[in-house]
C-alpha cells in the first residue's frame, strides 16, 4: 500500500473510543448487562422514528437524512429487559457504579471532572434506540496521554448508554441497549497512521486496567481524518486494531484522489444537470434490472471518464455516487463510463446519451426502482454528491469496511443533535469521592513497564510490549511460579523465564494461530500448567510450542498428558551426554575440518533428537565442551 508524505498532505486525525463498562446493571435501569447467546425474544414490538427539533428549533442534518422515508423498526425484548429499554417507562437515576468506573478512567487520562454532571439526549433515529435518542453525560475534559512521538490531548470523556444490537434489517435486540459505556474523544493531534494506532493501543491499555468488558464488539474506534484542502471525515465502527493504519492511509488516498478529480472537473468547466425520467429509452430493454421499472437519470456535462477513476482499491467515483443512492433504497446505479453492461446494450447507451443531449465529453447516471418516488429521491442524492465532487471532499460520516476502505453512511451531525434530558436529575460530584477514586487508581502503563524491567530484568522492548498487552495479568500469574517463599525471583532466573513467557504469550501463540491452530481453546489454566512443567524442568522451553498446540487441538488433555504423548519428558544429563557423544563420534572428520565452527551445524542435528526434552542452552554447553576436547 502506498505510503504518503503525511506532513506534506497535512494529515490531522483524532479518535473517538467507545468502551463498554463491566457493571452489574445498565446505565439507567436495573437490567443485567450480559448479552444473550440466542435472540429468542419473549415478545416483540415496533416503532416508527422521526427527527425532532432541538431546543433552538433546529433539526440535525444527519437526522433529517436518516428520517427520510417510513421505516418500521422491530425490537426483540426478553425477560431480562424492562420497560425502560422499551421507552415505556422513564429512566432511573444514573448507575453510580458505572459513574465511578468512568471517573477512574478519566483520572487515569489526567482529565478534569466537572463538579456537576448533566445528562443530555443525542438524537439517533437509525433504529438503534427505541426512544430515538441516546442518553449521554459529559463527565470530564482536558486530559492527555503520552505517545513515543509526544503528548496527545484528550478533549472529552462522556458516559452514555450503548445502542441496541442489530440482528436483521431494521430488527434490533434490546439486550445490549443501555449497557454503560465511556466515549473518549481526542484532539486532532495525530499526524501519521502509526500514531493513530499507537494512541488506540495506549488508551486501550488504560481501559483494560479498569472494569471494562472484553471481547468482540465491546470496544470500537471512530476515526476523524482530514488533509489540507480536504474535509473532516468520520469513519465509524473500527473494531480491529490491525486495520487502523490501513483505514487512515486509504482515507488519505481517497481525499487526495477526490481533490485531483475536483481539479480536473473545474478545469473542464463541469456542471451537473437536473433529474430526468428516462424510462421511455428502456421500454424494450433486455436488462432484468431495468425491465418494468421506473428509470431516472441525470446528465453530467464534462464528467466523461471520471466516474471510473479509482479513489480507493476497488472503489471509484461512481461508487461514491452509488453509496448515496443506496441510502435512498435503490440497489445501485449505472453510468455511461461503464456501459454497455448489465444487459444494457450499446444501442440503448447511445439512445440514452441522445435523449439527454450529451456530447462526447459528458457522462450520465441512471438508476431504477418500482417506485418513481424512490427514483427521484435517489437520483437527487446522486446529483447532490456530483455537485460536491466539483467542490472537493464532502464532510461526512462513513462506515469502515473489512478491507480498510469505507462507504458513505450519513452527513456529519451538528450541534442540533443534542438537547437536555429532562427525566434524569443532575449529579453532583464531591471532591471527597474524586479523592477516594484517585487513591485506588490502577497502575499506570509507564509504571508497569518500569516494574517489569526492574523485577523481571526484561529489556525495554519486551517490557513495553507485555505492559501494553491484554495478557499482562496472565504474564504476572505465570511469573509467580518462579517466586520463592519470600516472594522474590532469583536474578539468574528472572530474565530467562520472563523473556520466555513474553515471547510465548505475544509471539508463539500468534504463530500457532497463523498456522491454523485453534488457540482460542487455550485457557488460562492450560498456559499456567505448561509453564509449571517448564518451572519444574519436566519439559524444556523448546517443548512449549508443541505442548500448547496439542492442548489447543484437544482441549480435554492436560499439559502433563500432552508432554508425555509428545515424548517431551526431560532427559537426564547422563542421557544428554550419551546423545552428544554419539553425534560427535560420528562427525570427527567434520569437527577436525571445521574446528569450533562445527558447533552450529551439530547443534541442529542434536536438537532434532532432543527438542522439547532438554534446554537448548545446556545442549550448547555440553556440545562445545565435547568439540573442544576433540580439538585439543
Amino acid at each position: 500500500m502506498k505510503e504518503h508524505d503525511y506532513k506534506k498532505v497535512g494529515l490531522k486525525a483524532g479518535v473517538e473510543i467507545h468502551q463498554q463498562l463491566n457493571t452489574a446493571s445498565k446505565l439507567f435501569c436495573s437490567s443485567p448487562t450480559e448479552l444473550r447467546e440466542t435472540k429468542d425474544a419473549a415478545y416483540e414490538f415496533y416503532r416508527y422514528l422521526r427527527p425532532s427539533k432541538s431546543e433552538l428549533g433546529e433539526i440535525d442534518r444527519a437526522a433529517i437524512e436518516e428520517g427520510i422515508g417510513t421505516r418500521r423498526f422491530v425490537y426483540k425484548a426478553y425477560a431480562s429487559t424492562c420497560l425502560v429499554e422499551n421507552d415505556d417507562e422513564p429512566p432511573m437515576e444514573m448507575n453510580l457504579e458505572a459513574l465511578k468506573v468512568a471517573l477512574q478512567i478519566a483520572l487515569l487520562l489526567q482529565m478534569r471532572p466537572f463538579e456537576q454532571i448533566h445528562t443530555m439526549r443525542k438524537l439517533v433515529i437509525d433504529g438503534s434506540n427505541t426512544s430515538g435518542f441516546q442518553r449521554t453525560a459529559l463527565l470530564a475534559v482536558d486530559g492527555q496521554v503520552s505517545l513515543r512521538s509526544g503528548p496527545v490531548r484528550i478533549d472529552t470523556l462522556s458516559v452514555e448508554e450503548e445502542a441496541a444490537q442489530i440482528v436483521d434489517k431494521d430488527v434490533y435486540s434490546l439486550d445490549r441497549l443501555g449497557i454503560p459505556l465511556v466515549e473518549i474523544g481526542t484532539a486532532p493531534d495525530l499526524r501519521t497512521p502509526k500514531m493513530v494506532k499507537e494512541l488506540a493501543l495506549t488508551i486501550g491499555t488504560i481501559l483494560r486496567a479498569c472494569r471494562v468488558k472484553r471481547g468482540l464488539g465491546t470496544i470500537r474506534q471512530d476515526i476523524n481524518i482530514s488533509i489540507a484542502g480536504g474535509a473532516r471525515v468520520e469513519i465509524k465502527g473500527v473494531q480491529a486494531l490491525d486495520l487502523i493504519e490501513d483505514i487512515v492511509r486509504l482515507e488519505v488516498t481517497r481525499q487526495l484522489n477526490l481533490l485531483k478529480i475536483r481539479d480536473e472537473l473545474q478545469a473542464r468547466g463541469a456542471r451537473v444537470g437536473n433529474p430526468v425520467e428516462v424510462t421511455s429509452v428502456f421500454t424494450r430493454t433486455g436488462s432484468n434490472i431495468l425491465k418494468k421499472k421506473h428509470v431516472w437519470g441525470v446528465l453530467l456535462p464534462s464528467f466523461a471518464g471520471l466516474l471510473e477513476k479509482e479513489i480507493q482499491p476497488g472503489r471509484r467515483l461512481g461508487s461514491e455516487f452509488a453509496d448515496r443512492a443506496h441510502k435512498k433504497g435503490v440497489a445501485g446505479i449505472f453510468h455511461t463510463d461503464e456501459l454497455p453492461r448489465y444487459g444494457i446494450t450499446e444501442q440503448e447507451t447511445q439512445s440514452l446519451l441522445r435523449f439527454l443531449e450529451a456530447n462526447s465529453r459528458d457522462a450520465a447516471v441512471i438508476l431504477a426502482d418500482e417506485s418513481a418516488k424512490t427514483c427521484v429521491e435517489a437520483i437527487s442524492a446522486v446529483i447532490e454528491r456530483a455537485r460536491k465532487s466539483i467542490e472537493g471532499v464532502p464532510e461526512e460520516t462513513r462506515r469502515a469496511l473489512d478491507d480498510g476502505c469505507s462507504e458513505y453512511l450519513r452527513p456529519l451531525p451538528g450541534a442540533a443533535r443534542m438537547y437536555p434530558e429532562t427525566d434524569v436529575s443532575p449529579i453532583a460530584l464531591s471532591q471527597a469521592l474524586i479523592e477516594r477514586i484517585k487513591q485506588r487508581l490502577p497502575e499506570k502503563l509507564e509504571d508497569r513497564t518500569q516494574r517489569y524491567k526492574r523485577d523481571f530484568r526484561l529489556n525495554d522492548e519486551l517490557a513495553q510490549h507485555i505492559a501494553r498487552s491484554e495478557r499482562n495479568q496472565l504474564f504476572e500469574q505465570v511469573m509467580d511460579l518462579w517466586r520463592g517463599q519470600d516472594g522474590s525471583i532469583a536474578k539468574d532466573e528472572a530474565k530467562d523465564a520472563a523473556t520466555l513467557v513474553v515471547r510465548t504469550l505475544e509471539g508463539v501463540i500468534a504463530e500457532l494461530k497463523r498456522d491454523g491452530t485453534p488457540v482460542d481453546r487455550l485457557t488460562r489454566e492450560h498456559i499456567l500448567d505448561v509453564f509449571r512443567l517448564v518451572r519444574s524442568k519436566t519439559i524444556s522451553k523448546e517443548g512449549v510450542p508443541e505442548v500448547l498446540r496439542s492442548l489447543a487441538e484437544c482441549d480435554t488433555k492436560t499439559a502433563d498428558n500432552a508432554a508425555v504423548e509428545l515424548g517431551f519428558t526431560m532427559l537426564s544429563e547422563r542421557e544428554l551426554q550419551a546423545i552428544v557423544d554419539d553425534v560427535v563420534q560420528s562427525k570427527l572428520d567434520f569437527i577436525k575440518e571445521k574446528g569450533v565452527g562445527a558447533v552450529g551445524p551439530l547443534m541442529g542435528v542434536i536438537m532434532k533428537k532432543v527438542r522439547g526434552k532438554v534446554d537448548g542452552r545446556l545442549v550448547n554447553e555440553v556440545l562445545q565442551a565435547k568439540v573442544l576436547s576433540v580439538l585439543q
